[in-house]
């Protein structure tokens, strides 16, 4: 074969260093994961590094592939005590394998990216698995690689390439200039199994968003306060400094270009030497639940009393001369000239004549939304986002209804202290919209203390929105930990038989649920998890699934301790029901078992819950001694003298007695016994053997 000839096989390999010099260019940058972790195997583990040694340890390790980097709260101090995992192998890079949720935690993937663009950022991409935008895609490549698809975004000239979604089944690569945080209501992040959604991190700070580019108070429907407090405790700091005011806090955040800064939190005016602005390379959009964290999020077990401070976030304007609400398909439609100017004006109704009366009747387990027209109306409605799941198809009809469930992910409405959300559309065609359809923003409102439902309604279009906030006044639930006996114990000893009860009193309508229960050393250095997120025991051989007693629920268990501590703090995630809550049904083996450990996911019309979002964490501390931890007085005393805020007497219950000592105490017993008779038959036998006297 002639293509075998010297000259051949020369040029030959000419091609294939040049196919191979490529490669040898790829660079290593990493991928980052909020509040998600892999199963790995873990090689090296180190406390309290930086995120940014964590990060910079798995870059220089040959052998690393992934880094988990974690951290939690230490509630005497507050400080955050991290823990770094290095892995030398990682599930991470199966497509089919599924991350777990893990709070405060950030997964760290290592990546090869052949790009000369790769920044020297701590982390090129934000991953978010399973999760796409719909439309606003700019560029369609096919790539067998996830890192190829990296690679382009990074390459492309045409426009700013700010996310992609990889397709790991079709091997299909999505680019768009838009991102999360652009504007416009359907700039939205929906399921898509099998299919990662990636943000481009080496953005210059200038190019974060498509337009205009502010920092503000961040409007999501939680207090201030509140979002600045979760920020303070539970966001991991990037970089500190101080300043003078919170307009040189915003610039500081503007110009750095060591990480993407989303948001800062400025904590007043400067006392002394200590840092007064800090800056965050997250946001609410970052976590995977959004606004829903600052709601779900303890608060500090101490109030040293500091400020909280002022949080603002990057926030994305539109373009001044964008129209607005610009919808992404519009078509234009004959306008009907028995319309009169009036009717043109009014935004319930369209160009072609028909008029829309809208009500919202907000009922226990779903939002009826009631529709009346002037005309026959024919077309669909159904919940933006959710087309296909929660719809009703509508033929030469003047009334109908459309019910959006308030739970789960048919309809996705969404939930903020106590008031639920969606945004209902009403389209004439069956597939695309036009200018004649109608977006509708409806909320409704309850409000626990006074059982009344409001709600509030306006065409989306319109710039005034009607908000309507409830304050619920439920009763605050406490933990209560018995023996035996039904008492209340503070001081107990490990394998002590006790009942955990979390109680509301009796006269009140509510009930309750509990859920992401965890166990902590008083030192904060271990935590251990007994309830789930989704309210299931996470070891039944340790901590039962709770049962309902009345208003309360109860757990019986054996008493238990860390190694390193006696005082044990249990800490729960309780929400309310109104009326009795359905309880969970948690697989364990081949067992089924239930638990009161969530909210209800589906009832019948004629029930009466109704469901509060607004959630309250508590706890409740224990000392767990070991036999014999009663003679080291002076330990116990120091480990009582930590206590949480409130001044407590540690009782020391005397040891019960073991087999060896009840066996120990029957032979002396007995011995003394066998003296005793010894000691009466030799002074009898002596007196008995003397001779008697014989008087005269």
């Amino acid at each position: 074969m002639k293509w075998r000839s010297p000259a051949n096989l020369l040029l030959l390999a000419v091609c294939c260093l040049a196919v191979v010099a490529p490669l040898a260019q790829a660079r290593v940058a990493f991928e980052k994961l909020t509040d998600f972790d892999f199963q790995g195997t873990t090689y090296y583990s180190v406390k309290n590094l930086s995120l940014y040694e964590c990060q910079g340890w798995c870059r220089e390790e040959p052998d690393c592939q992934a880094a988990a980097f974690s951290f939690v709260v230490n509630p005497l101090t507050p400080a955050q005590e991290t823990l770094c995992q290095l892995q030398n192998v990682t599930a991470a890079n199966n497509p089919a394998s599924t991350p777990q949720r893990s709070s405060s935690m950030y997964y760290m993937v290592k990546l090869q990216l052949r790009s000369e663009n790769a920044c020297q950022r701590p982390w090129n991409f934000e991953r978010v698995p399973n999760k796409i935008i719909r439309g606003l895609d700019n560029a369609l490549i096919y790539t067998s690689t996830k890192e190829a698809c990296l690679s382009a975004c990074l390459n492309e000239k045409r426009f700013i390439c700010r996310s992609v979604e990889y397709d790991y089944n079709n091997m299909k690569c999505v680019l768009s200039d838009s991102d999360r945080r652009s504007v416009g209501q359907f700039v939205q992040l929906v399921d898509a199994q099998g299919v990662d959604y990636f943000e481009n991190l080496c953005l210059k700070p200038s190019q974060a968003c498509k337009f205009n580019r502010q920092f503000q108070l961040p409007r999501i429907g939680v207090s201030d306060d509140k979002v600045s407090q979760y920020v303070g405790l539970h966001y991991y700091t990037d970089k500190e400094l101080q300043v003078t005011s919170d307009t040189a806090c915003k610039l500081a955040c503007e110009i750095e270009s060591e990480f993407l800064c989303r948001s800062f939190l400025y904590l007043g005016q400067p006392t002394g030497s200590q840092y007064n602005c800090r800056l965050y390379h997250l946001d609410h959009k970052s976590l995977p639940d959004g606004p829903s964290t600052y709601l779900n999020g303890e608060r500090p077990l101490i109030d040293v009393g500091e400020p909280s401070g002022d949080y603002f976030e990057n926030i994305c304007e539109k373009q001044s001369n964008q129209a607005e609400n610009t919808l992404p398909v519009v078509f234009d439609t004959v306008e009907d000239p028995a319309v009169n100017n009036l009717t043109r004006n009014d935004a319930n109704c369209d160009k072609t004549g028909t008029c829309y009366d809208v009500s919202v009747h907000c009922k226990d387990t779903r939002i009826a939304v009631q529709v009346h027209t002037n005309k026959p109306f024919n077309g669909r409605i159904y919940a933006l986002g959710r087309s296909e799941t929660c719809n009703i198809d509508v033929i030469n009809s003047d009334t109908f209804r459309l019910d959006l469930t308030m739970g789960g992910q048919d309809c996705n409405t969404q939930s903020a202290t106590g008031i639920y959300s969606n945004t209902v559309v009403l389209q004439h065609h069956s597939v695309v919209m036009t200018k004649a359809d109608k977006i509708y923003k409806v909320k409704c409102t309850y409000d626990m203390s006074s059982k009344n439902i409001s709600f509030g309604m306006l065409p989306i279009r319109d710039p005034e929105m009607i908000h309507i906030n409830s304050s619920p006044e439920a009763p605050p639930p406490r933990i209560r930990i018995l023996d035996a006996r039904a008492r209340e114990v503070e001081t107990v000893r490990i394998g002590d038989r006790l009942t955990f009860r979390i109680e509301i009193p009796e006269d009140t309508p509510y009930g309750i649920f509990a859920r992401s229960c965890v166990a902590m050393a008083k030192d904060s250095k271990s935590t251990f998890q007994i309830i789930d997120d989704d309210g299931c025991p996470v070891d039944p051989s340790i901590f039962p699934a709770f049962t309902q007693d009345g208003n309360a629920l109860q757990s019986i268990y054996e008493a238990f301790r860390f190694t390193e501590s006696y005082g044990v703090i249990f800490q729960c995630n309780v929400k309310y029901c109104l009326g009795p809550c359905e309880p969970a049904v948690c697989e364990w083996g081949r067992d089924s078992v239930e638990s009161w450990g969530r909210k209800r996911r589906s009832v019948t019309a004629s029930n009466d819950t109704v469901e509060e979002e607004e959630d309250m964490n508590i706890s409740q501390e224990i000392l767990v001694l070991d036999f014999g931890d009663e003679k080291n007085r002076d330990f116990l005393r120091s480990e009582a003298s930590t206590d949480f805020g409130r001044d407590k007497t540690v009782t020391i219950i005397e040891p019960c007695p073991t087999k060896t000592s009840v066996l120990a105490l029957a032979v002396t017993c007995a011995l003394m016994v066998l003296v005793y008779l010894s000691t009466l038959f030799c002074y009898y036998m002596k007196k008995w053997m003397q001779p008697h006297k014989v008087m005269a």
